[in-house]
């Protein structure tokens, strides 16, 4: 009988231990790739040594390489940085993450994926410059894994209570594929002409100024002096405009090459960030700096979520529910920022579990039993590792630069990231209709469901912006 073919997760677990073989073997570093169609191949770092591709060893681990990964073989199944035209793109990438760490004489290996959408999820993040950290650390991502869990009303209700301390909030619609917030916050005739998805296709060819991206909201009432403006997904064009909402989603996502010759390239999450800051700059120059930026992120493994959460965001906010899909859905997603210890180390601290559409009359064991889970997930994933004297070999790095303390709060800890902020749920809130009930925000049970969410995600914020010196 003949041997049967690789499957796609065991010829990528194939791969990754030939590389590991072939670090040791010959002492250099190795990244091993997988493209578009989960084809895998061997990069070795062969610069200072380069090797003979007709050599025996080279020859041996080549077949054995292809034996153990068809149908998921690169057309080239090993490549030789002494024969690559640029290998600093693969050896010095930094979307590749640690296999095995260099040790001895054994080289490092490292994983690069090649895919058309997702590598945001593992991507590093930017050092932001001063004015852009400032931005980040006033925007809160609001996501779920799943959808159906009251994300997109908990936005509007947030809205509207920060804007009730006197701040000013922008909420940008990211759910672009499902918009949603933009009608808990306004009327149809009150959208403004143009929206997200716009200024990354205007943006794409250099033409994104003068889009009208923000309007400020009429349908939440505020008292005081604080406002909340809208960002919508898509715009609202004036009478006989032609406007192509799915012509321009399905051409957003893509990484673009510079505008001008020497120009750097534009990835996506460059681009939604430039979207973001466009519409805050408008809001600006409208009223005043927003204090509080409110991204209302879509569900799922998604780019938009990816880059929401690891680029965008200051505070990410984990809707979920006490279920197994919900649990197995973050592991899947805090399974790839492990890949990455640097970039697990640098969001960890920025997220917080909402405990969502949470049942508390008669049962209060649910929540402490949804804590145990949170805490569970953070110390398998992000957490560092207690009670261990070095890391595995998938695990590299694990608890950071050596002296430093460990992260790993306890299950009490009431500020960690996993301990969850509650929204109470009831059956009141099923099929309420906010265009009808404008006061829908101000109803006592609406209240009463969102006072410790609102309250908790206040004080996890920055202050407002001082106020300007009157002349």
């Amino acid at each position: 009988m003949s041997r049967s073919r690789a499957r796609f997760d065991t010829a990528w677990q194939a791969a990754r231990d030939h590389a590991r073989q072939a670090a040791a073997q010959f002492g250099m570093d190795v990244v091993v790739t997988r493209d578009v169609l989960g084809r895998a191949c061997l990069l070795i770092d062969d610069r200072g040594r380069p090797l003979a591709h007709d050599d025996a060893d080279v020859v041996a681990l080549r077949d054995a390489f292809v034996a153990a990964t068809r149908p998921f073989t690169g057309l080239e199944p090993l490549l030789f940085g002494e024969k690559l035209f640029a290998p600093e793109l693969y050896f010095d990438a930094e979307d590749r993450a640690p296999v095995s760490p260099r040790q001895g004489s054994t080289g490092s290996v490292h994983a690069l994926e090649r895919t058309v959408i997702g590598t945001d999820w593992a991507r590093g993040v930017r050092t932001p410059t001063d004015g852009a950290l400032g931005r980040r650390d006033r925007r809160v991502a609001l996501y779920g894994f799943k959808g159906g869990v009251g994300r997109t009303t908990a936005t509007a209700v947030l809205a509207r209570y920060l804007a009730g301390t006197g701040r000013c909030v922008l909420v940008v619609d990211l759910d672009l594929e499902s918009p949603g917030v933009s009608n808990l916050l306004e009327d149809p005739a009150g959208i403004p002409r143009h929206g997200i998805v716009d200024h990354l296709i205007e943006s794409g060819v250099g033409n994104a100024d003068g889009l009208e991206l923000v309007a400020r909201s009429s349908a939440l009432p505020v008292k005081g002096n604080g406002e909340v403006w809208l960002a919508p997904a898509g715009g609202s064009p004036l009478a006989g405009e032609p406007y192509d909402y799915l012509a321009k989603l399905n051409r957003i996502y893509s990484d673009l090459a510079g505008l001008n010759p020497g120009d750097g390239d534009r990835p996506f999450a460059a681009r939604l960030e430039e979207a973001i800051a466009a519409c805050e700059d408008q809001v600006s120059e409208l009223s005043r700096p927003p204090d509080v930026v409110l991204l209302d992120s879509r569900a799922g493994m998604h780019d938009i979520a990816a880059v929401t959460l690891t680029h965008l965001s200051g505070l990410a906010l984990l809707f979920a529910v006490d279920n197994p899909s919900t649990w197995e859905g973050y592991k899947m997603l805090f399974e790839q920022w492990q890949q990455r210890p640097a970039l697990a180390r640098e969001l960890r601290e920025r997220l917080r579990i909402v405990a969502a559409m949470f049942h508390s009359a008669g049962d209060a064991k649910r929540l402490p039993a949804l804590r145990d889970r949170a805490q569970q997930l953070f110390a398998d994933t992000l957490y560092d590792q207690l009670g261990t004297d070095e890391d595995g070999p998938d695990n590299v790095d694990d608890a950071g630069d050596e002296g430093d303390e460990l992260y790993h709060p306890p299950l009490e800890d009431d500020d960690a990231p996993h301990a969850p902020i509650p929204i109470l749920f009831g059956n009141d809130l099923v099929g309420l209709d906010p265009l009808r009930s404008r006061d829908w925000p101000e109803l006592p049970f609406v209240e009463a469901a969102y006072r410790t969410f609102t309250t908790t995600v206040e004080r996890l914020l920055p202050p407002p912006h001082p106020a300007p010196e009157s002349s």
